[in-house]
């Protein structure tokens, strides 16, 4: 080893910086053997979650349990006995039932069969106050790794611990405080009643005093009684432009709430595989050209399924409904016999079938009738156990509702119109047959300005933080970008332009 002299370095200087040499190597030393020994970092704060009982339904007290063991497995959250002492709170509920056997293997024997299961886990998080921050739905895969309800429950912790937030995060801005006696009521689209519902409910419990009500009476009957001063505000799923109501002097404005979907709901015992249909299957039979299920065109698109040779039960909507625009739109884009026929409308001429008013009316009916099909919003075919089925869609996939094929159809409107439809929308992941929900307000409350600011108000908190709401009762919150733009121009209580939604 040459000395310090043969690499021509002074002896003073290698004394003057041998100390600190040393201490650079050992820093070097220890953090490369441990890590965070030397600078650790501080912790994280851990919320305190409260998870309380599930609503009462066929597993849901399973569906807790195991939703509670992942959260304790993750050591992400401090798990709490009551809400009084929790950060959050997470509320749920499901169900899970078994809709039958499908074989796995040529030979049939009892462990070749595959379990089938529906049913659906719903969880909602909110601070102790109520204020909700976030939700999901997740219904059953098509295989069960270990178990249906661990693997949903699986699916849904993990995003939601990917999206709640840490103690001492950001809060939602509250809105300027309003009068405590003002009365609002609503009418309209029975497809999003449901979180319509649920939406006036939760505005009301945050202005106390307020008097909301909203009646599920059809998208056309809302908006006739809005155009005749009979109520507030209207909920519709066919843009204002594309609704042929009676004429009227009122000026409508129209905002994006919330995307869903219209799926085949069916009603064939023993059948448990879901089907498959094409635009061209589902035209012909609600034309009344395939009125059997082992009908030679369902048989061949649904290979190895033991379709009975039974008649099919066509019902469809009596009311005009959003519904109907939805899935007649999606028959008229992918069919010509149908687009000649019938074509598109919130009423049309039906060739065959029985019908019925409202969502819930359809579902129930399908549901209680062997043989029957129906076209309902999502969240109506889940909550009445009906099997629904995979739908081809504009890339040539079959592809099945939920909340993923829906949000793929959201995307597409991102730089778009909010009022175009996403029926056949493109993409390989995307259900076919999706559709906005529309609120409609008055351009002008006449002289009660108490009322049309408690309006903007409310579509304020609909599109902020009213869309935690939407996924666990399974609608599909707007795209940042829509909610952003829609809210540009509404005023709030002060007559000020509404914030942005990034705390949604």
């Amino acid at each position: 080893m040459p000395s310090p002299s043969e690499n021509n370095i002074p002896p003073r200087i290698l004394r003057h910086w041998s100390l600190p040499l040393l201490i650079l190597s050992v820093l070097i030393a220890s953090t490369l053997l441990f890590p965070f020994a030397v600078f650790p970092l501080p912790p994280q704060p851990v919320p305190k979650v409260f998870v309380d009982n599930f609503q009462v339904e066929t597993g849901a007290q399973e569906m807790r349990e195991e939703v509670i063991a992942r959260l304790r497995a993750s050591r992400r959250v401090s798990l709490v006995d009551n809400a009084s002492q929790a950060d959050l709170v997470v509320r749920g509920d499901g169900a899970v039932w078994l809709k039958g056997f499908v074989a796995i293997n040529p030979r049939p024997s009892a462990g070749s069969r595959q379990p089938v299961y529906g049913g659906f886990l719903s969880l909602q998080v909110e601070h102790p106050n109520g204020q909700m921050v976030w939700s999901h739905m997740v219904t059953p895969g098509r295989m069960h790794w270990n178990g249906v309800i661990a693997d949903m429950a699986d699916h849904i912790v993990q995003l939601m611990l990917a999206a709640i937030p840490y103690p001492g995060g950001e809060s939602t801005p509250t809105s300027a405080p309003l009068s405590e006696h003002v009365i609002l009521s609503g009418a309209g689209s029975t497809f999003a009643a449901p979180l319509y519902q649920s939406w006036v409910e939760s505005f009301a419990q945050l202005r106390p005093g307020f008097r909301i009500t909203y009646q599920p009476v059809g998208s056309e009957a809302g908006i006739e009684l809005l155009r005749e001063g009979k109520v507030d505000f209207a909920a519709s799923d066919v843009p204002i432009s594309n609704a042929p109501v009676a004429p009227s002097s009122l000026k409508v404005e129209q905002f994006a709430t919330v995307l869903g979907g219209v799926v085949a709901a069916y009603n064939l015992p023993g059948v448990t595989r879901d089907l498959r249909f094409t635009p061209e299957i589902l035209a012909r039979i609600y034309l009344g050209k395939i009125v059997r299920w082992n009908d030679p065109q369902l048989r061949e698109v649904n290979h190895g399924v033991n379709l009975p040779d039974s008649p099919i039960v066509v019902l469809h909507r009596s009311d005009g409904s959003g519904t109907t625009f939805a899935w007649t739109k999606y028959l008229s884009l992918t069919n010509k016999e149908w687009e000649a026929a019938v074509g598109t409308g919130m009423r049309v001429e039906w060739p065959t079938g029985e019908g019925l008013a409202g969502n819930e009316s359809v579902a129930a009916r399908v549901a209680k009738t062997p043989g029957a099909i129906g076209y309902v919003e999502l969240t109506y075919a889940i909550r009445n156990r009906l099997s629904f089925g995979l739908v081809r869609n504009a890339a040539g996939q079959f592809v099945q509702a939920n909340l993923d094929t829906l949000g793929a159809a959201a995307s597409q409107a991102l730089t778009g119109d909010v009022s175009a439809s996403l029926v056949n929308a493109p993409g390989k992941d995307t259900y076919p047959i999706a559709t906005f929900t529309w609120l409609l307000l008055p351009s002008s409350s006449g002289n009660d300005s108490e009322k049309s600011a408690a309006l903007h108000q409310m579509l304020r908190w609909m599109l902020t933080d009213g869309q935690r709401q939407c996924s666990a009762l399974g609608y599909v919150p707007l795209p940042m970008g829509i909610a952003e733009k829609e809210l540009t121009g509404i005023l709030d209580g002060t007559g000020q332009p509404t914030g942005n939604p990034k705390n949604r």
